[in-house]
């Protein structure tokens, strides 16, 4: 029978990638959205302070063992802009298409060589709202910004990130190659091995 986990986040598109990639722990995952709870705060001042706090809030809130993500795009010509701020840096929590216009006109007509960018992952697992010992994945990805966007899937910043080694945008990529390699990928490899170590 599997486990049901909730995941502290509403973002279907999360939500798909991360349930794809948790099936192999016979883990199943269920969006807070199933519970009408409202989002957390997010008031931390890093990728996995805000992460503990989605996970705590969610397992709270739900009383099941919960997992959350925080994870952003860092430009480097931008100073790590937007980082913890990626989601709502055009000031509308999640509005992807106005996100992607701001973080164009901030870079304007700066050099290909001078757009490089990383996106992060920070996972947290958390089994209670005071679970003294979660687990804390990160995982991060190399690219660099595109001057329109390219591809159809994926979601948030996916249409103008580069990455070189699959020659493709991480919206052209197919969603099963794109969780192998992406940020989350990653962090979620790292996650899956501690929640079995732990099992």
């Amino acid at each position: 029978m599997s486990e049901r986990w909730v995941l502290a986040s509403s973002n279907r598109g999360k939500l798909a990638e991360m349930a794809a990639l948790l099936s192999e722990l016979d883990i199943e995952l269920v969006s807070q959205a199933e519970f009408d709870v409202e989002d957390a705060v997010e008031d931390g001042m890093s990728f996995v302070d805000n992460a503990l706090i989605k996970a705590r809030h969610a397992a709270s809130a739900t009383g099941l063992p919960a997992i959350a993500d925080d994870s952003g795009l860092a430009v480097d010509f931008l100073d790590s802009a937007p980082g913890i701020f990626s989601a709502r840096y055009a000031d509308t929590h999640g509005d992807d298409a106005a996100n992607n216009a701001k973080l164009l006109d901030e870079l304007g007509d700066v050099a290909e060589a001078d757009r490089g960018a990383a996106f992060h992952c920070c996972l947290v697992a958390t089994r209670s709202a005071i679970d003294p010992a979660p687990i804390v994945a990160h995982g991060s990805w190399r690219g660099h910004i595109l001057e329109a966007p390219r591809g159809e899937h994926g979601f948030g910043y996916d249409p103008l990130f580069w990455v070189a080694e699959e020659n493709a945008s991480a919206a052209e990529l197919p969603a099963e190659r794109k969780n192998a390699i992406s940020h989350r990928g990653r962090a979620m490899i790292k996650l899956i091995d501690e929640l079995r170590e732990r099992r």
